[in-house]
């Protein structure tokens, strides 16, 4: 009986899953470098600033630490990032495309999920 209950709330799991995807909203932390803040540091850093010295500017506007300055790592992650999707604007292209088209396949039915088929057990 528990084994039972345990399938139900973990289907329910997945299915909130599922819904929540749909609509776009997916878990994890918010982000702490805005694109308002990278395009800061991309334009004072091309000033020649370095990233010391724009950190004190920068403000973190939601989150657990909000109101606080990002730290050194995460403003050098964005750039790396950033540097990243520059390098290959194709393969970023290619993924927004992925997923745009993932959000719009037509689902069978009224667009509820159907329940996934129980895993099928040896005992």
């Amino acid at each position: 009986m528990a084994e039972t209950e345990r399938e139900n709330i973990r289907e329910s799991t997945l299915e909130g899953l599922d819904t929540a995807a749909r609509k776009g909203k997916h878990g994890g932390r918010p982000a702490v470098i805005t694109d308002d803040m990278l395009h800061t540091v991309l334009r004072r850093r091309a000033s020649g600033e370095s990233v010391e010295q724009i950190r004190p500017d920068l403000i973190i506007p939601t989150g657990k630490r909000k109101g606080q300055n990002p730290s050194l790592a995460s403003i050098y992650r964005a750039l790396a990032e950033h540097e990243k999707a520059q390098a290959y604007p194709e393969a970023v292209e290619a993924a927004h495309a992925d997923f745009a088209a993932l959000q719009n396949a037509e689902r069978p039915g009224d667009g509820i999920p159907s329940p996934r088929p129980a895993a099928a057990t040896d005992r």
